[in-house]
C-alpha cells in the first residue's frame, strides 16, 4: 500500500496582487510557513509561472521546481480549470465564460476554443517538463443547458453533445499521453462531466482514454447528495487528484439542491472551510488508502463564512492528521504460520 503524499494546497484563490501572494517564492514561502509540502499551481496566472516559457524551456522548469525546493516544497500538478472550461462553452454562456480569456479572442467562440486547446497542449509540454505525472482541469460543457429532463430533450441531444466533447478533447488527452500525464477531470456541476454517470458516458466516447481520469472532490458530491464514499469503490482505479475540499447540505423548505439562484450563504448546499462541513473525511483518507492512491492530498479553499488564510492556515494541519501512514505488514503476522502447517484435507475423513 502507498501513503498519500501532503498536505498540498491549490493556490488559485488564493494569488493576487498583493504580497505575499503575488509571485510564485513569495507565496511558496508563505504556504510553507503553514506547513504545507506541495503546491498546485494554475497555469492561467503569469505571476505564478509562464505556462509558454514552461512548455518550451527546460531550464525555465528547473528554476521554477528550484524555487519551490528552496522552500521545501513539491509541485503536485498544474492546472488548467479555466482553459478547460473554454474547450466546450455552450453558446448560452459565451458571455460568462469570455471573461477566461484573453481580450484577443472574445467575442469569438471558434478563436477562443483554438486558444483554450493551445493552452492545453502546453500544459502536457509543460507537465512533461516539470516530472508531474498527473494534472487537473475542467471538461467544459455543450449539454448543461439541458440537464433536467423538462422540456423533453430531442432524442440523440445528449448522445451528440458528448461524441463532440470526445472529438474536441481526444486529441488533447493523446497529446497528454505522449507526455506520460494523466488528466484529472474535476466532476463540477456546470461540466458535462459532473458525476460518475456523465464521465462514463464521456469515457466511453473517448474510446475509454487511459488519459481520461478523475480529480476526486467530495464537496461537489455533497452539494448532489451523492455518495461520495461509494464513489471511490467504483470509480479508484481512475482517480489521479484529489481535492480536500469540505462542504455541507442542510435540507431546506424552501430550497433544494439547485440552491434557488441564492448567493452561497443562503443555499442549502454550500463549500465550508476543512472541518466545518459534513464530508466523512476519516473515511475518505481510509479508503484512498485502502486502494494505493499515490497522489497528493490538496487543500482548495472555498467557503461561504471563513476567512481564506484562516482556512488556510487550519488546513495544512488537518489533512496532515487525516494522512494514513500505510502499514507495511499484517497486524497479524507475529502469529503466521508456514507451509508446513496445511493439513492434508484429501485425506482427512478417510481413516
Amino acid at each position: 500500500m502507498k501513503t498519500i503524499k501532503g498536505p498540498g494546497i491549490f493556490l488559485a484563490q488564493f494569488v493576487g496582487d498583493d504580497a505575499p501572494f503575488n509571485s510564485l517564492d513569495s507565496i511558496a514561502e508563505w504556504a510553507a510557513g503553514l506547513g504545507y509540502k506541495g503546491l498546485q499551481v494554475p497555469s492561467n496566472d503569469s505571476r505564478l509561472i509562464d505556462l509558454e516559457k514552461a512548455a518550451e524551456s527546460q531550464d525555465y522548469c528547473d528554476e521554477v521546481l528550484g524555487t519551490l525546493a528552496a522552500h521545501g516544497l513539491e509541485l503536485t500538478e498544474l492546472s488548467t480549470h479555466i482553459q478547460g472550461q473554454l474547450v466546450a462553452v455552450h453558446p448560452a454562456y459565451d458571455a460568462a465564460f469570455d471573461a477566461f480569456a484573453p481580450t484577443q479572442v472574445r467575442g469569438n467562440p471558434g478563436a477562443r476554443q483554438q486558444w483554450a486547446v493551445s493552452q492545453l497542449e502546453m500544459a502536457a509540454r509543460a507537465s512533461q517538463r516539470l516530472g508531474l505525472t498527473t494534472h487537473a482541469s475542467f471538461s467544459g460543457a455543450l449539454a448543461w443547458p439541458y440537464f433536467y429532463a423538462w422540456p423533453q430533450r430531442p432524442a440523440q441531444l445528449v448522445d451528440e453533445a458528448f461524441a463532440e466533447l470526445a472529438r474536441r478533447w481526444r486529441p488533447i488527452l493523446d497529446r497528454f499521453d505522449e507526455a506520460g500525464v494523466d488528466i484529472g477531470f474535476e466532476l463540477h456541476p456546470g461540466e458535462d462531466l459532473h458525476d460518475g454517470v456523465t464521465f462514463e458516458r464521456f469515457l466511453e466516447a473517448t474510446g475509454n482514454h487511459p488519459r481520461a481520469n478523475i480529480l476526486y472532490d467530495p464537496s461537489h458530491f455533497v452539494l448532489q447528495q451523492l455518495d461520495y464514499l461509494g464513489f471511490i469503490d467504483i470509480y479508484h482505479e481512475r482517480i489521479k487528484c484529489f481535492h480536500v475540499k469540505d462542504a455541507e447540505f442542510r435540507m431546506s423548505p424552501r430550497s433544494g439542491v439547485y440552491g434557488g439562484y441564492q448567493g452561497w450563504v443562503d443555499r442549502p448546499g454550500r463549500f465550508r472551510s476543512l472541518g466545518d462541513g459534513q464530508v466523512d473525511f476519516t473515511q475518505i483518507f481510509s479508503k484512498m488508502a485502502q486502494y494505493d492512491f499515490a497522489g497528493w492530498a490538496v487543500l482548495e479553499w472555498e467557503c461561504a463564512l471563513k476567512h481564506p488564510e484562516v482556512g488556510a492556515a487550519e488546513g495544512a494541519p488537518f489533512i496532515d492528521r487525516h494522512i494514513i501512514r500505510v502499514t507495511d505488514h499484517a497486524f497479524d503476522d507475529f502469529v503466521s504460520g508456514n507451509d508446513d502447517m496445511i493439513p492434508d484435507f484429501a485425506r482427512m475423513g478417510m481413516a
